[in-house]
Formats: structure tokens, sequence, C-alpha cells
């Protein structure tokens, strides 16, 4: 069903499509079912082009005749017997509505005829390629209904005969078998041409009814090549038997083609023209006016004949509009041809004998055309105008004519006419990510971290060294008090280590107590000692908790690195007091040296006070 969804959606035109819409509203409306048959089904699964459509509907179809009207349909024939409808919607789409009926036939040629189901309806017609259908309703759009299974007869591009008797009760099929098979170059199946040719010599075409040979006549003059079907049934003898006085011999073999020529360049160009109306004054252009007369009568669409003899007369009122002075633009007359009913175009093409006319439509096949190759797509691309955009079809047509009218010659020209029709450039694409900073500010920055790192770590260095080096007391304590400041300019750190440096003895006592007793050197050493185990805890937790807040892992590791030798010396002294349990242990030869150094410098504090006070060492010598 699908299959069939698609090929409605996509073999049909779009005037086609509209009529079918048209007709399954109607049908809506008043309650009916109704479904596309016939040839429209065939064509549709053989692949050929889709001439008209055939519907039938499950009810009475006389009663839709207003309802289509009001659709936009002009009734162009009807036929009680059959309960059938010859309409025509707009853009020339020929159509025959028809009731669902059940045929049985007491005499050849003359059916009685009931009421029925579509598979009933199906099964009475001629030939199983024909006696398909699909469903237009709302619940069961596209489904195909094959009772006789046509499609493998149009997959092996067979006729075969519903009814075994199918000739000898519609002997019109006769004349249908020969018409497809000309049309369509499909043969008859075996059985089939058996009985067609006991038909043709049983003489079964005589019971022929009136209206089957006005109708058989009409269908020849729609085809779209009407002399190889008249050449045809002219063969077999059935042209006879419906239009005596018509044969090819009748026809203007020369001109038809040239018609044909001109239908065939105005279709590359998108006008799509049926030739039925002007093929027919060719096809009888050698018949005594009388017996055109008589033949245009027994057409069962009188609206076809009044169509016939009004496109003259229609083609020459729009030959007089094309060479008028609101034609002279290449765009003006392009947009005349295509807004003109193509039936009048096709017939003004091939009539006309204006020389103005003539170069006019030779233009318009050969020259006109080359406008659209010129259209610049990578410029539009550029400028941001795509296909899909709002208004971008509209937007080709004006530069299509813009270009046939000569007016763009350069690329500024075109540049100048797009640029209204330019969208704006889309807005830049915003990140997340915060900016990176310049490489000089990033570099200071790094440089100054770098510095203040290497600073820390050589004063931590300092006091971590010196609380290992004996000596004096004052100096070593001037070391932790430095390492105390360090560790200080974190706030949080200070007033976390403040409590604790508070806690510890005073500094200005002990060296007040050093000036007055003068301890002996074990007191000094001890004193020292003592110093340094509460100055070093002090210093290295502080300087831990500065690293781990402050410092990132790779300033860690340049920290580190910078004050590598001091650190790891004080850490080793350090794990050496704290197995001797306080013991004063020989400090390494950096440390020594520095102690030395110490020693034989006293502080600042200490000189002067020296100075002040005669020495003791020196009065104490004296004495003994």
């Amino acid at each position: 069903m699908a299959d069939y969804i698609y090929l409605l959606e996509n073999r049909l035109s779009e005037a086609q499509k509209r009529a079918l819409l048209s007709v399954r509203e109607v049908a809506r409306t008043k309650g009916l079912t109704v479904f596309l048959v016939g040839g429209a089904v065939r064509d549709l699964t053989s692949g050929s082009p889709v001439r008209d459509l055939d519907i039938a509907v499950q009810g009475n179809a006389l009663k839709l005749k207003k309802d289509l009207q009001k659709a936009g349909a002009v009734v162009t024939g009807e036929m009680e017997a059959l309960q059938s409808l010859f309409v025509c919607f707009p853009g020339n789409v020929r159509m025959e509505v028809g009731s669902t009926l059940s045929a049985t036939y007491p005499k050849p040629g003359k059916p009685v005829l009931k009421a029925t189901t579509i598979l009933d309806d199906l099964r009475r017609r001629d030939f199983t390629a024909n006696a398909m259908a699909l469903s237009l309703n709302s619940g069961s759009y596209g489904l195909l209904m094959d009772p006789l299974n046509g499609v493998a007869d149009i997959e092996n591009r067979e006729l075969r005969l519903v009814s075994n008797y199918g000739f000898i009760e519609e002997p019109v099929r006769l004349v249908r078998a020969a018409r497809f098979s000309a049309r369509l170059g499909w043969q008859m199946e075996e059985k089939t041409q058996a009985r067609y040719q006991t038909a043709k010599a049983e003489g079964y075409i005589s019971a022929l009814q009136g209206f089957h040979r006005g109708y058989e006549a009409e269908e020849i003059v729609h085809e779209e090549d009407p002399l190889r079907v008249m050449r045809r049934l002219e063969q077999e003898g059935w042209l006879k038997r419906l239009v005596p006085t018509w044969g090819a011999a009748k026809v203007n073999v020369a001109e038809l083609e040239k018609l044909r020529e001109a239908q065939a360049r105005l279709q590359m160009q998108g006008i799509h023209a049926d030739p039925s109306a002007a093929q027919f004054p060719l096809l009888t252009a050698k018949m005594p006016a009388k017996d055109v007369k008589a033949l245009k009568k027994s057409f069962p669409r009188q609206g076809f004949v009044a169509e016939i003899e009004a496109l003259e007369g229609e083609a020459k009122r729009f030959a007089a509009e094309l060479g008028s002075k609101q034609a002279t633009k290449p765009s003006a007359t392009w947009k005349l041809l295509m807004a003109a009913r193509p039936e009048a175009v096709l017939w003004a093409a091939y009539s006309t004998k204006n020389a103005a006319l003539q170069a006019k439509f030779q233009n318009f096949y050969t020259e006109w055309p080359q406008a659209r190759q010129r259209i610049p797509y990578t410029l539009m691309q550029e400028m941001r105008i795509v296909a899909g955009m709002e208004g971008f079809d509209e937007l080709l047509e004006k530069l299509f004519f813009e270009l046939m009218d000569g007016r763009l010659g350069t690329e500024e020209e075109m540049k100048a006419f797009l640029e209204p029709h330019s969208p704006p450039a889309p807005p830049p694409t915003v990140h997340a990510r915060r900016a990176r900073a310049p490489k000089k500010e990033a570099k200071a920055k790094v440089r100054k971290k770098t510095e203040a790192d290497e600073g820390l770590a050589e004063e931590l260095a300092a006091a971590d060294g010196s609380a290992t080096a004996p000596g004096d007391a004052a100096a070593k304590q001037e070391l932790a008090d430095a390492a105390v400041k360090a560790v200080g300019r974190n706030a949080e750190a200070s007033k976390a280590v403040a409590p604790k440096v508070a806690a510890k003895p005073d500094a200005a006592a002990k060296r007040t107590q050093s000036a007055k007793g003068a301890p002996s050197k074990a007191n000094a050493a001890k004193a020292t000692s003592t110093k340094a185990s509460v100055a070093k805890p002090v210093a290295k937790k502080a300087a831990k908790k500065v690293v781990a807040k402050k410092v990132a892992p790779k300033r860690v590791a340049v920290v580190r690195a910078k004050a590598g030798p001091a650190v790891r010396r004080s850490g080793k002294a350090a794990g050496k007091r704290s197995s001797t349990e306080g013991a004063a242990k020989a400090p390494s030869k950096p440390a020594a040296k520095t102690a030395a150094k110490a020693a034989r410098k006293p502080s600042a504090k200490v000189r002067a006070k020296s100075a002040a006070k005669p020495s003791t060492k020196r009065t104490s010598a004296k004495k003994r």
C-alpha cells in the first residue's frame, strides 16, 4: 500500500492531485466511498503516463454533479445508462466519474446494470489490467484491490479477458484490444488472442452500439500518437465500423508532426499542453465539412467539441497580447507564456506566421533558458543565501528575470542586487572558559610567585638549620623570630601559630638570666637545644600549613627544589635529636661552621653590654 501512496504522490501532476483531492472531499461530504480505477491504475503500475482519471463511487455518481461543479469541475458530458459524468478540472484534467455496477448480458452489447460493490464492478470490466482499483478513502488510502491478478499481466505486458465471453458480451472490446495494443505495445494473451480471432471471423462487431462508436472515435483524438492508433484500427477493420468516412488518408501528416514538435519544445520549458483539441483539425483536415460535423456530434463529451471550436480564437487573442508593447522585455514575454492557457500557447506556437512572434518563441526555446545557468549560486552561498530559507524560490525567479533582461552583467551588480536578501551573519560562538591572560602578564605572575616561594624556602631553611647549631642563645632566638615572621605572612597561619609561640619561655627573660647568671657551657648548650626544639616544630608546622593552602603542586616542587639541601639536612638532624631524647648531638659540618662564626662574633647587644661593663673573666683572673 505504501508503494501506491508513493505513486499517487509522485507520478501524478499537481493538477491531477488537486482534482483527486476535490473528488475525495465531495465523496466524503456525501458519505460515499471512492476509488481510482481502470486505466489510471494500470498506467501507475506499468509506469506509463497517466493521461486521464477514472473514478468509481459506491452510489449514484449523477448526484454528485452540482457538488463537482462547485469544486471547480466543468461537466463536459454525461451518460445516464452507466450513471457516469465526464468532467474536466482546472489544468485540463479529464476525469470520468461513474458508479460501481454489475452487468448481465441477455443480448450482445445490451447489458443490464445494477448497483453493486467495488469488487463486483471490477469483475465486469474488459481486461484484467484494467480491473484494478486504489482506495481513495481516508481509512484505506492507497490500498490496492486486484481480484483478478492484473498486476501479473501488467508485468507480462499482456491483455487478458476478464470473462471468456467478453468479446461476445461487449463487441467494443475488440476495438479496445487493438487500441491498447497500438498504444502500449502489448500483446494479447494466447487464449484471448484466439477468442479475438474467432470474434473477428464471426462478425461480433456488428452488435456495436452507437454510444461506443462515438466514445472510441473521440478516444482516438485523445491519443498521444493518434495516427498510429488510426492505422492499427484501420488495419484490423474496426475504423470503418466506427466512422466510415474517416481514415489515415484524411490526416495532414506533415502538420501533425509540426504540432507534435512544438508540443515537445514547450514541454521542455514547463508548458504541458493537452494536444487533443489541436490535433482534431489536423486529423480531419481532408474530410468534408459535413462529415467533420457528424463526427463531432457523435462524441459523448460535447464540452470537448466546444473546446475544439474555441481554440483558434483563443490562440489569436493570445498572439495579439504576445506582440503588444507590454511584452517587449524577455521577462515580460516569459511571464505571459507561462501564465496563459497551455493549449492556446501550443496552437499559437504552431500556427503563427508573424516573424516577431516566431523569434520570441525561438528565444523562449533556446536563448532565454540559458539565463538560469548564469545564476551565481557560489556568490549566494557566500552571502548566506541558501536553499530552504524563506523566499529563496522567489528570489531565484527574480534573479532569473534580471539576468534574462541583461541587467546584471557584473559581479558588483549581482552583489548589490542580492545584498537586501542576505541574512545577517550568525553571532560568534560563546566559550564558557575564561580567556587566557597575555603571555607577558602570565610570565610576570609566575616569576613573582617563584621569587616569593624561593624567599619563603630560604627563610624556612635558615630557621631549620640554625636550630641545630650550638652557640649564643640570643642568635638562635633571632633566627627563630625570623622564621615566625616568615610564617606570619598568612594571617590565618599566624593566628594559629601565635598562641603556641606565646606559650614558650620568654626570650627576653632568658637573655636577662644569661646576662646575670652567666651560666656554664653545659647550661648554655642545654638552653640552646631547648630553644631549638621549641622553634623548629613551630616553624615546620607553620610551613606545612602555608604550603598546603597557598602553594600549588608545581610551586611546592619549585620550593622544595630550591631549598632542598638545607631542608634535607635539617630533617636528618631533627631525626637524630628525637632519638636521643634531648641529648646534645654533634652538629653537621655546615652547622658547626655557622655556630663557630656566631661564637666568635657576638651579637650587637652583647658587644654593647660588654663595652659598658668590665669583663668578668679578667676580674676573676686578677683575683686569682
